[in-house]
């Protein structure tokens, strides 16, 4: 995440962030230069621990997700999918690349660009409104 003084990325629990209920966090920065390794599946939940900054939208939900897919040779890999981001969906990356063995993490950096990205527009969006 990239932001500007005066915001905070929250790494909070799933009702933390439906509640924006801020001083909970999972973990939290405000260095400008926030990144969070997402190497679980299943969803992350992020907020703007400044107060009204979260009831004002500037919350974010990411869905990691891994799937099963057949390879040429007739076995089974895994395949690293972006997540699904409230609002609307990513389009996969590197779909065709098989993931990591189930004991080591996940690799993911395109995740992370867009991650940022998402963020980034948000928080512009919000500072021209």
């Amino acid at each position: 995440f990239y932001y500007g003084a005066g915001h905070t990325v929250d790494e909070v629990s799933e009702s933390d962030y439906k509640g924006c209920k801020l001083g909970n966090a999972i973990s939290s920065d405000s260095s400008g230069t926030t990144t969070i390794a997402l190497k679980t599946s299943g969803p992350h939940y992020f907020i703007c621990g400044i107060p009204g900054h979260c009831t004002g939208g500037m919350k974010l939900s990411v869905t990691v997700s891994v799937s099963s897919a057949s390879s040429a040779g007739g076995g089974d890999d895994t395949t690293a999918k972006t997540p699904a981001v409230e609002g609307g969906k990513i389009p996969a990356v590197e779909a065709g690349k098989s993931a990591p063995s189930a004991s080591s993490t996940v690799a993911l950096k395109p995740l992370e660009a867009l991650v940022v990205t998402c963020v980034v527009a948000l928080l512009y969006a919000l500072a021209l409104s």
